[in-house]
């Protein structure tokens, strides 16, 4: 929790002191005075500091935050449930979610360029597996495309006529063809998505 204290320090710094001392010296030689920054760049400047270190605050808390990502949804599902419309924002909310489970499944470098391959027995060196798509991006991606879904059945512009059969059809389709070429490039690289923990290796033992 220390790392992300100091990264959101870091990241919020107003106005750091490298662009700090660049402006004033670009200030000198122009004859002209640093302009500080207005009441509206400070407010929104402090806000996103707070909204920033929040935010990496609830990074260790991965099982409150999903419960709470599964809460919005189930929100959001009310909510197209009871107007019974805005179905083509749904379908959009969904396909955005499956790309998103893609990233978080997929690797972050191909397993046919990487040398040497995966380890295949206990005698290899262990390499946890990292994803293209990082679990906190997944769900931060994940939590705002909901809550972007959620405030955009408040305008009726985006309630667009659609047979809603049809796109519930498109997307299971989509969906299975696009997890069943995943599953087959886990089987042809022999890899799986998740890491299970470091194996422990027990030391000699001490002579009786």
């Amino acid at each position: 929790s220390n790392s992300f204290s100091l990264k959101s320090l870091d990241s919020c710094a107003w106005p750091n002191s490298q662009h700090r001392n660049t402006e004033m010296e670009n200030s000198a030689d122009d004859g002209g005075l640093d302009t500080p920054p207005s009441q509206f760049e400070q407010t929104m400047h402090r806000l996103y500091c707070r909204y920033t270190t929040v935010k990496d605050s609830t990074a260790p808390h991965y099982v409150q935050r999903w419960i709470g990502t599964a809460v919005v949804f189930l929100i959001y599902c009310i909510r197209v449930y009871t107007i019974s419309g805005w179905y083509i924002v749904s379908y959009g909310l969904g396909i955005y979610m499956l790309n998103l489970c893609i990233g978080f499944l997929s690797p972050a470098t191909d397993p046919s360029l990487e040398e040497p391959g995966l380890p295949t027995s206990e005698s290899d060196e262990f390499r946890p597996f990292v994803r293209k798509l990082p679990e906190f991006k997944f769900w931060e991606s994940m939590t705002s495309g909901i809550m972007v879904a959620f405030g955009m059945t408040f305008f009726s512009f985006f309630n667009v006529p659609v047979f809603w059969p049809i796109l519930v059809f498109y997307f299971f389709a989509l969906f299975f063809m696009t997890m069943r070429k995943q599953i087959q490039h886990m089987i042809k690289h022999k890899y799986v998505p998740f890491t299970f923990g470091k194996p422990r290796f027990k030391g000699k033992a001490e002579p009786e």
